[in-house]
């Protein structure tokens, strides 16, 4: 309750933007007063003259002199005010405290004129209009907080009544104001006052309002300029200051240098420490990154990455203190910083470009433990053109029929028969000819533009499909290799299905490999494609059991129809003597779970005889055949090399 009084009267404290707000409205209010007060006051001067001159209005000397004096102060401080409050709005700056004094010696002015001039109106029978209007002029159009507005009304009011009573009243004789002149000033004190707070509580809003989104623009602007987290500046940021630099003729471009840093292991951090002590750790590599790169731009790009856009020299120098403040902060996590630099030509302009190249640089070093800084070079020139050649043009290797598909024979390992064939991708492109899948897959993956090949995939091995069965060859079921990405960009479950559909292929012939580390990312949209998937008839393999961690975990949570066993099982097969253990009780194990096994990798005779003796159901690998187009491998069926 008490608070709601506080605020009711003004009371509360207020913000210095509400107080700068009701000082420059009331300045603006003073124009408007000033003005019609000038006006009036020139004009009843005139109008008093020329009645004095004329003799029409025979009056004392006194009275005169009291009218003249009231006229010109009134004009005075209306003149006063109106040069103050327009030279305020200009911009032009004087002391608040003289922009106080002024408005309350106007405000009190007004209310000496209006009681002077209403007393003498009164005494003759006229209304006291006047001093209604100066009461509006000095407590509703001026805006007070509402225990000085209340306080200088009643004050007035109370002045003016007290003088009233002390004369006789017009129409009676008699001493003292008239029941109806007591009820008329009782309902003037009342409207004047709600008009004062209505004007204050207007303005209060107002001023509010314009407050919040003066905080709100101020918010945006930090954020616009400004990470939220770590404080220092932001890509919006660099990036526009980075433009300048590289435009700028005065720019030594042989003494700078874009870095690019990432701090390598940080989401382990993260898992060990928490994500709130991880954002704090950011915090604070910000600021050494700021205080080890002085009078350079620095931002921090995105995550745990950073750029800097700073002078040549000494640069790796301060790379290494860098490296060594992170590790000395790292705690239990090995955390190693991974800086790639790009000195840009002088013709280069664009930041997003220049600081791509200083990434690239920064990524080719990555998971080599014993370096830290790699400048970007003819050698890595030539693979980021490779690169950017194959985002920019996947669309048309697709379009024009560059990208083939390759078939690889998984055999039997009982009939030695080919009992089905893994689907892969190779692009044979026009310009630098084959491309490995190992280049341009995991490309297609970090710019999320996979499902666009994995889609093409599936369409031609489906309609290659529907050509061996119109043809009645030998027809083998067919794998499918999916991106985890593909269940993220696009509805590859929805995909498959319509496909098959579209070329009447019986879903017995198609099934799906997935990745064991795809299942480690724990996304939740995989379980329920991989439970799809098997209800709508498709068989699903685990490919790659054994690259990962959590081998055993995943065959605990997912179902899977086929296990295909990594080739690094077998890349120590013959020095190794752990391998054929390990091979031979995770063959034991699919058997246990109901799945075939499948070892990939089979390069020799011996490989291949182990396999068959523990047991593994299938096997697949160069000793067979490496990846080839469709008529190659009929060629090899129709040779006796292989057999349907």
């Amino acid at each position: 309750m008490k608070q709601f009084i506080l605020e009711k009267l003004g009371l509360q404290k207020k913000s210095r933007y509400v107080r700068d707000f009701f000082y420059a409205a009331n300045m603006r209010s003073s124009i408007y007063m000033s003005v019609v007060i000038i006006a009036i006051e020139l004009w009843m001067i005139i109008r008093l003259l020329i009645r004095q001159l004329s003799g029409v209005d025979p009056r004392t000397a006194d009275y005169y002199v009291t009218h003249y004096f009231n006229y010109g102060l009134l004009l005075a401080i209306g003149l006063a005010m109106l040069v103050f409050a327009m030279r305020f709005v200009r911009g032009k700056k004087y002391s608040r405290r003289l922009g106080h004094i002024l408005t309350w010696s106007f405000m009190f002015i007004c209310v000496f004129f209006g009681v002077q001039i209403s007393l003498s109106d009164y005494k003759i029978g006229e209304q006291v209009l006047t001093f209604l209007t100066m009461e509006l002029f000095a407590a509703c159009l001026l805006t007070w907080y509402p225990y000085i507005g209340i306080s200088i009304i009643s004050l007035s009011y109370g002045v003016f009544y007290y003088m009233l009573e002390q004369l006789p009243a017009f129409n009676t004789g008699l001493p003292g104001t008239t029941p109806a002149t007591k009820i008329n000033l009782l309902t003037m004190w009342l409207a004047t006052v709600m008009c004062s707070l209505s004007s204050y509580n207007r303005t209060l809003s107002q001023a509010l309002k314009d407050e919040n989104l003066e905080q709100l623009n101020s918010h945006l602007s930090e954020i616009s300029q400004h990470d939220e987290m770590t404080g220092i500046h932001n890509m919006v940021y660099f990036r526009s200051e980075a433009e300048k630099m590289l435009r700028y003729v005065t720019t030594d471009k042989e003494n700078i240098i874009f870095l690019f840093f990432d701090i390598e292991n940080f989401k382990s951090y993260n898992d060990k420490y928490g994500f709130g002590e991880g954002n704090r750790f950011l915090k604070e590599f910000a600021g050494i990154i700021n205080d080890t790169f002085r009078d350079s731009l620095v931002s921090r790009f995105s995550d745990d990455h950073f750029v800097v856009l700073t002078h040549t020299d000494g640069a790796e120098d301060n790379i290494r203190r860098l490296s060594e403040e992170v590790r000395r902060r790292q705690g239990n996590v090995n955390l190693q910083i991974k800086c790639g630099g790009y000195k840009p030509d002088k013709d280069e302009k664009d930041p997003s470009i220049v600081c791509d190249r200083a990434r690239f640089a920064c990524n080719s070093i990555k998971k080599h433990p014993h370096r830290t800084f790699r400048l970007y070079d003819k050698k890595l020139d030539d693979k980021y053109r490779l690169k950017q050649y194959i985002v920019n043009n996947i669309d048309t290797a697709i379009d024009n029929g560059y990208i083939k598909v390759f078939y690889q024979p998984i055999i039997s390992s009982g009939s030695s028969t080919v009992t089905g064939l893994e689907a892969l991708a190779r692009w044979d492109d026009p310009i630098h000819g084959m491309i490995s899948p190992a280049v341009f897959i995991v490309i297609l993956e970090e710019y999320r533009q996979i499902y666009k090949l994995d889609q093409y995939i599936t369409d031609k091995v489906c309609r290659d499909m529907r050509d061996a069965l119109d043809s009645f060859t030998g027809v083998v079921p067919v794998s499918l290799n999916f991106s985890r990405l593909d269940f993220e960009l696009c509805d590859i479950v929805g995909f498959l299905c319509d496909t098959v559909k579209k070329y009447d292929i019986d879903k017995k012939y198609i099934d799906v490999e997935i990745t064991e580390s795809a299942l480690n990312d724990q996304q939740e949209f995989l379980p329920t494609a991989i439970r799809q998937l098997r209800e709508h008839g498709f068989r699903v393999w685990l490919d790659d059991f054994g690259s990962g961690y959590s081998s055993l975990n995943v065959l605990k949570d997912y179902q899977f129809d086929v296990l295909k066993i990594d080739m690094k099982f077998l890349s120590g097969f013959t020095d190794n003597d752990k391998s054929k253990p390990i091979l031979e009780n995770i063959v034991d194990l699919t058997k246990q779970l109901n799945m075939v096994s499948l070892t990939e990798g089979v390069e020799t005779a011996e490989q291949f005889e182990f396999l068959r003796s523990i047991g593994c159901e299938r096997v697949q690998g160069f000793y067979f055949s490496k990846p080839v187009p469709m008529e190659t491998l009929r060629e090899k069926i129709q040779n006796g090399e292989l057999y349907m």
